[in-house]
């Protein structure tokens, strides 16, 4: 077992924050003073270490740039009005970062580096949390292979780190969003599931087309029929149908099990609305259009949070909402943030107590 004392840490001399404005922070521009970082060899994780954030040396060998042998995690760390720092749900986001390790054919990050690395640096860095509504620290696990041949198998050797990051909201103002029925994201036996690097790089053509005639992202539909939709971008989705919250359901293992998306559908639970997770067709959710009841759409996400979506378009349906008018999402939104931010009691233990 592995406890705080046995982490090897490097204070740096003088913080970067003296010269960075927090008060009007990008999304993953900036990072903080120290980064984890952990070596996987001959079967045993070595000595964590907590140092000076600083580039890698790697040789052009490194099996990940080639095999794609790469995952990750998005977390957040919040302050609350005494200045006290918190991690939101972090014990999900290493049981899903563990998962989507095995599907990759890597070891298991144990529960007390993860954990105790997460807590160990955050509280080193806390003065980087900005104490601001919609502000807050992002954290970002990664693993990936670093045996240094040319060979596609599973890697004998990895390297994991955790990098903080000051951050403001990650989408400033409500989306236009565009159906796609060409390209997929995941498909069933595929690594939907698994928050895998390779996910995000194969999206990023579809979502180029898409804003290329003026839509933000896209929201993928499923790989056989282009029918049902799955997630919306870097998010998942949600659809006010009546006095129902929909969402796409997980079963068939192409979309990411968002801890964003299980929060929220235990406050929408406590809001009195009946959640559901189905197979959603794009052609119930342009019928529930066409009748009136589709109320609101919206993204959740780590980095998203609760996201608006104010126009959606499918061929040549175009559903457009006035998001100004509506209830349920900001509400869902001030009261994650109400949890967040130390304002309401923590009734779900989801906040991780960094001091």
């Amino acid at each position: 077992m592995i406890a705080a004392a046995d982490f090897n840490i490097t204070k740096v001399e003088r913080s970067k924050l003296n010269d960075i404005n927090l008060s009007n922070i990008p999304f993953g521009k900036y990072f903080t003073d120290h980064m984890l970082e952990v070596d996987y060899e001959d079967g045993e994780w070595k000595t964590p270490e907590i140092k000076p954030y600083q580039p890698l040396l790697i040789e052009p060998s490194l099996a990940a740039i080639h095999y794609g042998q790469s995952i990750f995690e998005g977390i957040k760390a919040y302050k609350n009005d005494k200045g006290e720092a918190a991690i939101f749900r972090p014990q999900d986001n290493f049981k899903r970062f563990n998962i989507s390790a095995e599907r990759m054919q890597m070891p298991a990050v144990p529960e007390e580096i993860f954990m105790e690395g997460l807590k160990l640096l955050v509280s080193l860095d806390s003065n980087w949390i900005p104490q601001k509504e919609d502000h807050s620290l992002y954290i970002r696990p990664f693993m990936f292979s670093t045996d240094e041949m040319i060979g596609v198998k599973p890697s004998e050797k990895y390297k994991f780190m955790i990098i903080l990051s000051p951050t403001g909201p990650y989408y400033n103002a409500p989306m236009r969003i565009y159906v796609e029925e060409k390209y997929v994201r995941a498909v069933p036996g595929g690594v939907g599931y698994a928050k895998a690097a390779g996910n995000y790089g194969s999206a990023m053509f579809a979502t180029a087309e898409a804003k290329k005639i003026g839509y933000d992202q896209v929201l993928w539909t499923d790989a056989y029929e282009h029918k049902y939709v799955q997630e919306c971008g870097t998010m998942n989705v949600f659809f006010i149908i009546g006095n129902k919250a929909i969402t796409p359901d997980l079963g068939a293992g192409t979309i990411l099990a968002g801890i964003t998306r299980d929060s929220a559908m235990a406050v929408l639970k406590e809001m009195g609305f009946t959640v559901e997770e189905k197979a959603l067709s794009i052609d119930e959710i342009i019928e529930a259009h066409k009748a009136g009841i589709l109320h609101e759409v919206f993204g959740t996400g780590t980095a998203a949070t609760i996201s608006l979506i104010k126009e959606l378009r499918y061929k040549d349906y175009v559903m457009k909402f006035s998001v100004e008018q509506w209830n349920t999402a900001p509400a869902l939104k001030a009261r994650l943030n109400a949890i967040r931010y130390g304002k309401v009691p923590d009734i779900h233990n989801w906040m991780y107590k960094v001091d």
